[in-house]
């Protein structure tokens, strides 16, 4: 095996030699407990809201409707949970979709069987994007809380959210979007789309694990998600992770800065790879909307193979891919937003994903699709229900 070309970022990104300096001294040198009162602390105070500025500056907020958290599935969780328990009064009705992470999906299925809510869970259309008119259709009275992603881990669609924002706005209905996929990938601007709150994770953006944050508008009605000290402004209690913070800041300015020359890289490369694969390998369909897709996705559907065994193959070579999300990768089921989108199984099975970073090259999309060619060649000689549907087609 020669080296390694990692093509699974959407699962998780390498964090940045420069992020990695930037985080060093808050280990070991500038290691104070940002609650403490004395000097050498207020270095480690200063050092979180210099990140909280780098990373609001980026989505056109203050620096105080930035609140830290461990990651995208704890900000999803803290957004829905937190709204619900907070707007109840108003009513119980919570409009999401059917292809949304697992950390929106499950926990609105907590908030239906343990916390008495109300949802509905929009259909999307074939490329994976809300409709604008069902997402109308499903408000009432009760609803107080829109959650759409921005952006599809799995399949890449970018979803209307400056229309869905308007739409929230003009119904007095609080917006959420998991924007874990999206941000710093796409420009985010939550005054222009009417973003009530928005979650993310740093480690997809090449910062470190174990960071994220959700941003609140001010003045939206949001209970503590964690309780036990005065941190995040008494909202989410707990003992800064520092060094994970600084990383963060550091990753999103980084990603900012250099985001239209890095995008416009990636999208040259995933229209290329997709050019490939689906003209050079017959019987494969390209899964996302073809024009509003992340710029670093390519997911594709290939017909009478296994997804698991194609993946199998591709790591021989040193091709790290996936089939889907990283948190279901033991899954045996089919992608639930292959399902959503109309696949049928056998084809949802057979699904991958490859997304881009800034360091691919051509020659790895070159060496990638010249290898899936050969992959899925042997694979469909060794398929009987290739060896019959050829047969038919004779």
């Amino acid at each position: 095996m020669g080296k390694m070309i990692y093509l699974d970022n959407a699962a998780t990104t390498k964090t940045a030699p420069e992020v990695v300096q930037a985080m060093l001294p808050y280990f070991s040198e500038l290691y104070g407990n940002p609650s403490s009162v004395y000097d050498f602390a207020g270095r480690s105070k200063d050092a979180v809201s210099t990140a909280r500025e780098q990373i609001a500056q980026v989505l056109g907020a203050n620096k105080d409707e930035i609140y830290f958290t461990a990651g995208g599935t704890e900000s999803d969780n803290w957004a829905l949970k937190a709204a619900f328990e907070a707007y109840k009064a108003k009513g119980n009705h919570i409009i999401t979709t059917k292809i949304e992470h697992h950390a929106i999906l499950h926990t609105c299925d907590y908030l239906e069987k343990q916390r008495g809510a109300k949802i509905t869970y929009l259909d999307v259309d074939e490329n994976g994007i809300v409709r604008l008119d069902d997402l109308e259709k499903a408000i009432t009275p009760e609803t107080i809380l829109i959650s759409v992603m921005f952006a599809n881990n799995e399949i890449g669609s970018i979803q209307p959210i400056k229309e869905i924002g308007m739409i929230a706005k003009e119904h007095g209905i609080l917006f959420h979007t998991d924007a874990v996929q999206a941000f710093c990938q796409v420009p985010i601007d939550v005054n222009e789309c009417n973003i009530d709150m928005l979650s993310s994770s740093a480690h997809k953006i090449n910062g470190p694990k174990g960071i994220g944050f959700l941003y609140i508008r001010k003045g939206v009605k949001n209970r503590s998600f964690i309780h036990g000290g005065a941190q995040e402004r008494k909202r989410r209690a707990g003992t800064e992770n520092v060094p994970g913070i600084v990383g963060y800041g550091a990753a999103a300015k980084r990603a900012h800065d250099t985001m239209k020359e890095r995008t416009d890289k990636e999208k040259e490369l995933r229209d290329y790879m997709i050019q490939r694969i689906t003209t050079e390998i017959p019987y494969v369909r390209l899964n996302g909307d073809p024009v509003k897709r992340l710029p670093n996705n390519v997911n594709v559907s290939l017909q009478f193979i296994e997804g698991e065994s194609l993946l199998l193959m591709l790591d021989n070579y040193g091709i790290c891919a996936s089939s889907g999300s990283a948190c279901t990768s033991g899954s045996l089921d089919p992608s639930h937003v292959l399902l959503a989108i109309g696949l049928p199984h056998e084809i949802a099975h057979g699904s991958l994903r490859l997304t881009l970073s800034e360091e691919t090259t051509r020659e790895d999309i070159d060496f990638t699709v010249d290898r899936l060619k050969e992959i899925v060649e042997n694979l469909r000689n060794m398929s009987p229900l290739y060896e019959d549907f050829m047969k038919k087609m004779k």
